[in-house]
């Protein structure tokens, strides 16, 4: 089951009131925003936002759909689009914003992406099915010198041209075309002691000189070149930043440097820029007691700002 992070500081940072409206960027399961609902009732209205139109249709045969009743607006599209969803929808003012960015369990376990490198799964890595790039393109004709590049960008791989190279010298005698596939290449582009100290298809495996697998950066980067990623953050945040009533706020969860710079570097410029004020000056992290209840929120950073002017 999916677990909502940071819920207690997500409230806090949020602040919701009786009959304000918020906008959940990142619906998913509505972990965060079943939480927000308790505190805007009873006229409070909640945007949901939520990419992958499976996730959507699970929804529809859930309970939780129900809770939400009326207070719920669900819209399958991308936060990118955020503020012409808005403006589709009417939906203002909106008193609080949330982006929560990690990944739904849904997605690594049961979708059948590729998601994850302990599956052996098609190499695809869509949130969307309308998107037309998948991970199988990007592996199997994308040039060395490009595959090195996004490895080394998104996922932050200091292998990332021997893995590249070797990714090149795989496709040409076979196409790439699983997860398995393309992990046992990773692990070839490796050096011995950072290889895994037990076979993939065995159960758990353990590492012997390297805390994380070898395949997480590079999966990490196809994802989210897959998805385009960061460049979907950019202009979420900015819209957000538009829509947002004066006084409103803005609550982002990030799980990987990458977007954690981001969201911070933003925020940063619009507090020098007069409009912002940053109300978190570290990233908020989950508490020892939650990441021992869930161990997914140990990554999870929290940032809040509230809107200073029109």
């Amino acid at each position: 089951m999916h677990i909502p992070v940071l819920v207690k500081e997500v409230l806090e940072y949020l602040s919701p009131q009786s009959n304000e409206n918020f906008i959940d960027c990142t619906f998913g399961n509505g972990g965060h925003s079943l939480e927000i609902l308790k505190m805007i009732k009873p006229n409070g209205k909640i945007l949901g936002i939520e990419w992958d139109e499976e996730i959507i249709k699970r929804l529809g045969d859930n309970d939780k759909r129900l809770v939400f009743g009326e207070n719920l607006i669900l819209i399958n599209d991308n936060y990118a689009n955020l503020q012409n969803i808005v403006q589709e929808k009417n939906f203002f003012p909106a008193n609080g914003i949330l982006f929560d960015l990690g990944m739904s369990s849904w997605d690594i376990e049961k979708s059948g992406r590729g998601f994850s490198f302990q599956k052996d799964e098609p190499l695809d890595m869509r949130y969307s099915a309308e998107q037309e790039l998948t991970a199988e393109e990007i592996i199997n004709k994308w040039p060395e010198e490009k595959l090195a590049e996004i490895f080394y960008k998104y996922g932050e791989e200091r292998r990332a041209r021997a893995i590249a190279k070797r990714i090149v010298v795989s496709r040409e005698k076979k196409p790439i075309e699983t997860t398995m596939d393309l992990t046992e290449i990773i692990q070839k582009a490796m050096p011995a002691r950072q290889r895994l100290g037990a076979g993939m298809a065995g159960g758990p495996t353990r590492l012997i000189f390297n805390r994380i697998h070898p395949a997480t950066r590079v999966f990490q980067a196809i994802r989210i070149a897959v998805n385009n990623e960061l460049n979907n953050l950019e202009k979420g945040l900015a819209a957000a930043l538009e829509i947002l009533a004066p006084g409103g706020r803005m609550a982002v969860i990030s799980f990987h440097s990458l977007e954690d710079r981001i969201v911070k570097n933003f925020f940063r410029d619009k507090k020098y820029s007069g409009e912002l004020e940053i109300l978190t000056k570290k990233p908020v992290v989950a508490s020892a007691g939650e990441i021992l209840e869930n161990p997914r929120s140990r990554s999870a950073k929290l940032r809040a700002a509230r809107k200073l002017t029109n």
